[in-house]
């Protein structure tokens, strides 16, 4: 499974179908790549932009415990 995928599964669990429009648009925003693209060395900033925009959809330690598992995908 690439790391794309893994990553939206991650993301479906705190953002249900939303998930893959989240972390598109943080990988095109924030990273400045396409999603196939994404690899492990793009997993620390991809988690802490997880970080700040998620927790303006949910609580601040969901977000955190969210961008901890994309990072422990690494």
């Amino acid at each position: 499974m690439a790391l794309y995928d893994q990553v939206v599964d991650v993301a479906r669990v705190y953002l249900g179908p939303a998930a893959e429009k989240f972390v598109t648009r943080q990988i095109r925003t924030h990273l400045n790549i396409e999603s196939a693209q994404l690899g492990k060395q793009h997993l620390d900033e991809l988690a802490h932009w997880c970080n700040i925009s998620g927790a303006l959809a949910m609580n601040e330690d969901k977000a955190k415990e969210f961008s901890n598992k994309v990072k422990a995908l690494k």
